[in-house]
């Protein structure tokens, strides 16, 4: 992924959902099914994949 690729603009929906681009599920190898954690910081919501074994 290059640098130009880092911001993509998302819209959300009427029930609050986002989708995750591609090129950003295949670079952090999210699938379906996993699960992220969304972490709230002053101005940005931070997404992590979080692996539950």
């Amino acid at each position: 992924m290059s640098v130009q690729d880092n911001e993509v603009l998302v819209k959300i929906t009427s029930a609050g959902t986002i989708s995750i681009p591609k090129q950003f599920r295949d670079f952090m190898e999210i699938k379906k099914g996993d699960y992220v954690k969304i972490i709230l910081g002053k101005d940005r919501l931070l997404v992590r994949k979080v692996i539950i074994s």
